[in-house]
């Protein structure tokens, strides 16, 4: 078989940017800080500034019974612009294909670092690992950008009542989840790339060595033919010399 371990250094790099960048992705899930919401009246939202995410809305206020007060924003919420719902969806599916592109992405390394002869799938787990790497980033990519593009805009949001806060606040500020969700996007293309051009999964392996035929399994194509025998066809058989000494000595004695 081909030695491989030395061809995939780049895969392996894509490998662990990939388990980094599937953090992220998660820490980006559980951030609130996808929009900063800055707001004039601060009697009730004391530090003057809110924290909009994809899951909920939060707020610290003194004028409340809680510091911090969080409002939870569903999937079906009629208030919630589309970029949410959208987020939320998109998410948690970057989410499953990342961890599903990182196990994939284990087991490409695993065959090309300690497999000797079960290499016949090495295609397609590459191709799996990187496709799926590819779709996560994208997964990821698109409701960032959307709602960056909502907070650049100003957009406004109808809050309900009990939410405490404006539809339309002071000036939006990017929050710190869209940049971490940003690189990790980045991150997930990169790694998804490296294992899509990985050239000796595309390759076929019939250029391999031949196998050993000292440990078998032997074949007739495995044995040295009559012809290629040193001395003949000798090997194996009795010495006709040794036999004549042996019948000399018994007739002298």
């Amino acid at each position: 078989m081909i030695y491989l371990a030395h061809t995939a250094h780049w895969q392996f790099v894509g490998l662990i940017s990939g388990l980094l960048a599937w953090i992220l992705i998660v820490t980006t899930v559980g951030l609130n800080e996808w929009r900063l919401w800055h707001v004039a009246d601060v009697s009730v939202i004391s530090s003057g500034v809110a924290w909009v995410g994809i899951w909920r809305a939060c707020f610290y206020s003194h004028a409340l019974p809680k510091t911090e007060n969080c409002r939870s924003i569903g999937i079906s919420d009629h208030f919630a612009p589309a970029e949410i719902p959208a987020a939320q969806v998109l998410m948690v599916l970057a989410m499953i294909f990342g961890l599903a592109g990182t196990i994939s992405a284990a087991v490409a390394m695993r065959m090309v670092y300690f497999s000797v002869e079960d290499r016949r799938h090495i295609r397609l787990v590459f191709v799996l690992a990187g496709t799926l790497y590819v779709l996560t980033g994208i997964f990821c990519l698109v409701p960032l950008v959307w709602n960056m593009s909502s907070v650049l805009n100003n957009s406004t949001i109808d809050f309900p009542p009990e939410f405490y806060l404006p539809s339309a606040p002071v000036r939006q500020q990017v929050g710190s989840a869209i940049g971490v969700g940003m690189f990790a996007s980045i991150m997930m293309l990169i790694s998804g790339l490296l294992f899509l051009c990985y050239r000796f999964a595309w390759q076929a392996l019939s250029s391999e060595a031949p196998r050993d035929t000292r440990h078998g399994p032997w074949t007739e194509t495995t044995l040295a033919q009559k012809s290629e025998l040193p001395n003949g066809d000798n090997r194996g058989r009795d010495n006709s010399a040794f036999h004549s000494e042996e019948q000399f000595t018994n007739v002298q004695s």
